[in-house]
């Protein structure tokens, strides 16, 4: 974390901006970054931001939480600041997470962070709705109690952040994460109470790794064995397993692990299918630029939602020029694949109400080193799903196991290398000579008996060579597919500075954040193409060009 800088922008900002999204959320000017408190209340989604309302850089002593609500995920109205430090010595309000606890009349607890005693301390705070009759929530208030939990022994007391929800165990008491570290031990530490007030640690982390660093926004919750439907936090039986995820700040991803959830021993704990060893081999909800994930139970579609801070890749600077900085992902439906071994993720549905202007293209054959412009549709705004039919897979050339590691395939000396299967794909936010785009590839390997694919979101050729302080990394991530089925396919919802890519599926995900020069509004394109040997055939595309969702003020938000 840094201090800001002043950095308020002018008042007329341009809401037309080239980078500025049509359908990602993101407030009209300044900093945001980590979703807080999704949840759906009487009728409306809820969704929290971290906010500097007083500039487009992040203010360790500025935060406040924005709020924003919707019918649909998708369009929004934004209300006032709904959390902001007014305890006494509290500075910055941090992140957090909602739990709703059911009955006649729910009740609604939101824990965060908040920063304290001369800017160094992190602890807990409650705050929870003034009037729950109001389907809006406006306006929250502070627990007298505040603040209700500081670091244990053990834990650094300014690494000591981000409660997750709260789930309620079989004893009826409830159990909180909170994110941690001490030295290059990360861990999340678990506390338990009866009333949301009075909280107990327990001794024992309940997961903890070396040489990670802290760990940040953890999240807990079971997910159904044999659904797609998701299922509240609280559930614990036969017909579910548990997912346990973590921000590693020292690695920007958010990994996830699957597994056992032990609550009926004298230490209660979370046993993992897969303990984290650090290498490529580990599942990550979004290998491209994806952070601070949250996560909720939708009570109104039986669904678990995940949304994600997409940071800037560009300067501080150029974050300040234009007034804003940050966006979040399209929230995603996820559930547990048929395998039990990793989850799938898919763009929610209300996102399709969007679409207009499809173009169809079917049984397309695409030769080696051919590439076909998809046409008639408005590339800068645009949800593209295309299915491909692989030719025989025998043909893939052969790695060795030890050779299998997707950022060394991303090198010169294997990417230099033409392909037999791939790389095959979509060329994004592209000008007409293409000198300008991000690539979205899959190229198919066989290693031992069994097959594998690289997907890649490359970024390198993603703005003119002229701008400068720019990220422009190779996002790469590597699966296994199975022989016995011949198709794979990719959908990407591209948005002026961003591509979502979702690989087979929904099995890999890959979000870009790009600032083209010359591949803007109109002068965007978008093309499929073939770079390997072999050929292979547009089983299917489909591509929507996408309408401008509705972000709007209901109160005096922006002074």
């Amino acid at each position: 974390m840094e201090n800001i800088v002043e950095d308020a922008p002018p008042n007329n900002i341009n809401l037309e901006q080239p980078y500025r999204t049509w359908y990602h959320f993101q407030p009209k000017k300044n900093w945001m970054n980590d979703p807080n408190g999704p949840m759906y209340y009487k009728g409306f989604y809820h969704f929290f931001y971290q906010h500097n309302p007083d500039g487009a850089s992040f203010g360790v002593n500025k935060m406040v939480w924005g709020h924003s609500i919707s019918k649909d995920l998708i369009n929004w109205t934004h209300l006032n600041h709904a959390i902001e430090p007014t305890c006494a010595g509290e500075t910055s309000c941090f992140s957090g997470s909602a739990t709703i606890v059911p009955g006649e009349q729910p009740v609604i607890y939101m824990l965060y962070t908040g920063l304290i005693n001369e800017k160094t301390h992190q602890v807990q705070y409650l705050a929870m709705p003034k009037d729950l009759s109001d389907p809006k929530l406006i306006e929250w208030i502070k627990h007298p109690q505040n603040p209700l939990m500081a670091a244990p022994n053990g834990v650094e007391v300014g690494e000591f952040r981000d409660p997750s929800t709260a789930w309620q165990g079989k004893d009826g008491k409830w159990r909180v994460l909170i994110g941690a570290r001490n030295g290059e031990q990360g861990k999340a530490i678990l506390y338990r109470s009866e009333d949301f007030v009075n909280w107990i640690v327990d001794p024992n982390p309940f997961y903890a790794t070396d040489g990670t660093g802290v760990c940040e926004c953890p999240d807990f919750f079971p997910v159904y064995i044999n659904s797609t439907n998701g299922v509240d936090t609280s559930v614990e039986n036969s017909s579910v397993r548990h997912v346990f995820k973590i921000s590693y700040l020292l690695r920007c991803h958010d990994y996830y692990f699957i597994g056992k959830y032990v609550s009926d021993s004298d230490q209660e704990k979370f046993i993992p299918d897969e303990k984290f060893t650090g290498t490529w081999k580990e599942l990550i909800f979004d290998y491209g630029n994806f952070y601070a994930s949250k996560s909720f139970f939708d009570y109104a579609k039986n669904r678990r939602i995940l949304w994600a801070w997409v940071l800037e890749s560009d300067t501080k600077e150029d974050g300040i020029e234009r007034g804003w900085a940050g966006l979040q992902t399209i929230p995603r439906k996820f559930w547990l694949d048929e395998s039990g071994k990793r989850l799938l993720q898919w763009p929610i549905e209300e996102l399709e109400q969007l679409r207009y202007n499809q173009i169809n293209i079917t049984r397309e054959t695409l030769l080696s080193g051919s590439t076909l412009e998809v046409i008639g549709i408005t590339a800068s705004q645009a949800d593209v799903e295309v299915l491909f039919e692989l030719p025989d897979l025998e043909s893939a050339e052969v790695l060795e196991p030890s050779e299998v590691d997707p950022q060394e395939l991303c090198k010169e000396q294997y990417a230099s290398i033409k392909g037999m299967i791939g790389p095959f794909g979509l060329q994004a936010l592209a000008s007409e000579d293409q000198t300008e785009r991000t690539t979205i590839s899959f190229r198919i390997y066989r290693v031992s008996d069994e097959y594998k694919c690289l997907m890649i979101s490359d970024q390198t050729r993603s703005s003119s060579s002229l701008r400068e302080g720019l990220e422009k990394p190779i996002y790469a991530t590597i699966f296994d597919i199975d022989p016995n089925v011949k198709t794979i396919s990719l959908r990407s919802l591209i948005d002026r500075s961003i591509i979502e890519s979702f690989g087979d599926g929904g099995k890999v995900v890959i979000t870009s954040r790009v600032y083209p020069l010359l591949a803007i509004e109109k002068d965007a394109h978008l093309f499929v193409f073939n770079d390997g040997s072999q050929s292979v055939v547009i089983s299917e595309l489909n591509a929507w060009s996408m309408n401008q969702a509705e972000f709007e003020n209901e109160q005096t938000y922006y002074g």
